[in-house]
């Protein structure tokens, strides 16, 4: 894979301005999914909280949100960042598109509060939408 290619010999300068932008919302977006993954790890019973839920007889569920809602963002988010790749920045996207198509399923069957689970498709979809269309 490469990084997206800096076409300096390149004298448009819209084109540049372009790349430019794309790889500063791809940053943009890829530092709130790692605030989002940190609240998981960090802060798990505040995080499992903000969604509806709770703890059971062991700790496993706060293990689970350290991993699944926590470290898995934040390592997706850190990865994009560092390695500049455009397929990094899709393979977020297409994190957010499983968690989008999960939460549309959900408003449909479990009819969960609904202005706070549109909130959060909103939060994966625009994400997954920007992040695809700019990176493939």
């Amino acid at each position: 894979m490469k990084r997206r290619k800096r076409a300096q010999s390149d004298p448009n300068p819209k084109a540049l301005r372009t790349l430019h932008m794309i790889d500063t919302i791809n940053i943009l977006v890829a530092l709130m999914t790692i605030a989002f993954g940190a609240f998981g790890f960090i802060a798990p019973r505040f995080t499992a909280s903000a969604l509806d839920l709770k703890v059971g007889d062991t700790n496993m569920g706060l293990s689970e949100m350290r991993a699944s809602v926590g470290g898995l963002f934040v390592a997706m988010g850190l990865f994009a960042i560092w390695t500049g790749l455009p397929m990094a920045y899709a393979m977020i996207g297409v994190a957010y598109v499983g968690a989008a198509i999960g939460r549309l399923v959900s408003i449909l069957v479990d009819k969960p509060p609904f202005k706070k689970t549109l909130l959060y498709f909103s939060l994966e979809a625009g994400p997954a939408a920007y992040l695809l269309l700019a990176n493939l």
